[in-house]
């Protein structure tokens, strides 16, 4: 798809596209709308795909674009998943696949957890990937080596 969507470090996902009024857009099936195809929203379709489809997280508990309020203003995180009960399990936040995982990125995803407390948290650009678990009870986190299946984390307590 040309330099500003390059491959990405994940399976390739069959994109439904369709031509806007000055860009092209992209149906994202969990807004089950089109949107306009940005390079953040091309990784973002692309994680998403994966998630479900590799990872085995079911669609019915992920949600893109979710509205928050943060110190008063209001927010949208990128992607979060919910556990059954209807609290946040994970935060994902996306980045174009040019733009570097920096230390920025991360202070982003933990200011949007301070209202969510998700047990995890993870970042992508496409071309990395990372995870990380918090544990409430004794106020750290840890990285992880992958971004961890769905079977892996669904039994998994918040706190």
């Amino acid at each position: 798809m040309g330099k500003q969507f390059p491959s990405l470090n994940l399976p390739p996902t069959e994109l439904r596209l369709c031509r806007g009024d000055n860009h092209i857009k992209v149906y994202d099936r969990l807004r089950k709308k089109y949107v306009t195809l940005t390079p953040e929203e091309y990784v973002r379709q692309h994680f998403v795909d994966w998630l479900i489809k590799y990872k085995n997280y079911p669609s019915s508990i992920v949600s893109n674009e979710v509205g928050i309020v943060l110190n008063g203003t209001k927010k949208r995180c990128d992607t979060i998943i919910f556990m059954t009960d209807g609290s946040p399990l994970m935060i994902v936040e996306y980045k174009a696949p040019d733009i570097e995982i920096s230390q920025c990125v991360f202070d982003q995803i933990v200011r949007y957890n301070m209202t969510l407390k998700a047990r995890f948290l993870a970042v992508s650009n496409g071309i990395n990937h990372y995870c990380c678990e918090i544990d409430y009870v004794n106020g750290s986190y840890r990285f992880m080596r992958d971004i961890p299946t769905y079977n892996e984390i669904k039994n998994i307590s918040i706190k």
